[in-house]
């Protein structure tokens, strides 16, 4: 989930200008489950998603990344992959690139290979970006594998992690102040930042992500507050401002859908907000206190409204 710097994360803007991110791993998971495949049957890679899959070949495998990640590896043992999620897709909660992480990990087990956090955040950059050609930041991946709440820095190809220091008071009081609220609009996110990804390098951007780039040193101050209430009035006006600079950077980032109901949560009590992800769809993210949420989800009325969590752990591997 990204807070603040969403934008300054992609290498049109980072491989001519700084950039930084503040945000955070949620507690909503993609789990991938693998086995091997008997030799009695007759097929080699067997994939149980949103669709089945029994092919001979990796070449044959519709699922763009696990075929991907196959022929990346040279995946050659039968193998039966199956794949859980307890959010939607495509809706701007990093849901491909925290799939990509995962299946990487365990490709990883399987080869009885150690990596880091940081590889495997490279690794998913990697594949999405330079196999895919997907128009993708670069703080989904390292969300994913490294879990908490952060801040990432991108300076002359490198990346610098720094964990946000809260006391536990103000953590547990920040996370409590945050809803999702569901637009009931899913899209594939690449094609939606295709606009903003051109703008970007050819500059037209720059100012506003110059601001983006900014808000992630106030976002870091404001977090390591050590007063609960003016941390989430301090955090609700910025996260507003910045939702309605990122309005600005493409056409295709908002609609009438969405800014009805975004200005509709501001009416019944939430602080601030924006829409997670590339745009047009998903979840709108907004600050409501936790004593005024009942009286902001009966007023907000006919919308799906969740609480989240942290994740602290990040992609892990468990055996069975």
């Amino acid at each position: 989930m990204s807070f603040f710097g969403g934008g300054t994360d992609y290498p049109e803007y980072f491989s001519r200008h700084r950039g930084a991110v503040v945000g955070m791993a949620i507690n909503r998971y993609i789990y991938i489950s693998v086995s091997q495949i008997s030799s009695f049957v007759n097929y080699k890679y067997r994939l149980s998603y949103s669709s089945l899959e029994m092919v001979h070949n990796i070449s044959e495998i519709k699922h763009p990344v696990v075929r991907a990640v196959f022929e990346e590896y040279g995946i050659d043992q039968p193998l039966d992959v199956s794949i859980i999620s307890n959010s939607p897709a495509s809706a701007g909660l990093g849901s491909s690139s925290s799939f990509t992480v995962g299946l990487l990990n365990l490709i990883a087990a399987l080869r009885d290979e150690r990596v880091t956090k940081l590889d495997l955040a490279k690794k998913a950059i990697y594949i999405e970006q330079e196999v895919l050609e997907e128009n993708v930041g670069v703080q989904d991946q390292l969300h994913a594998s490294y879990g908490g709440i952060n801040r990432f820095d991108f300076t002359d190809n490198r990346i610098r992690i720094s964990p946000l220091q809260m006391t536990g008071e103000c953590q547990r009081y920040f996370l409590d102040s945050l809803m999702l609220v569901f637009t009931d609009i899913t899209r594939h996110a690449s094609k939606v930042v295709e606009d903003q990804v051109g703008k970007t390098l050819r500059g037209e951007n720059d100012k506003n992500l110059e601001r983006f780039l900014e808000m992630t040193d106030e976002a870091v101050d404001i977090l390591e507050d050590r007063n609960p209430d003016e941390l989430i009035r301090r955090f609700g006006a910025l996260i507003d401002e910045s939702w309605r600079i990122k309005r600005q950077l493409s056409a295709t980032v908002s609609n009438p859908t969405i800014d009805s109901l975004y200005e509709a949560c501001l009416r019944h009590g939430a602080l601030g907000g924006k829409l997670l992800g590339a745009g047009s769809g998903g979840f709108l993210l907004v600050v409501v206190p936790p004593e005024q949420q009942e009286q902001f989800v009966e007023r907000v009325g006919g919308v799906k409204i969740e609480k989240i969590d942290i994740d602290t752990m990040g992609s892990i591997i468990q055996h069975s």
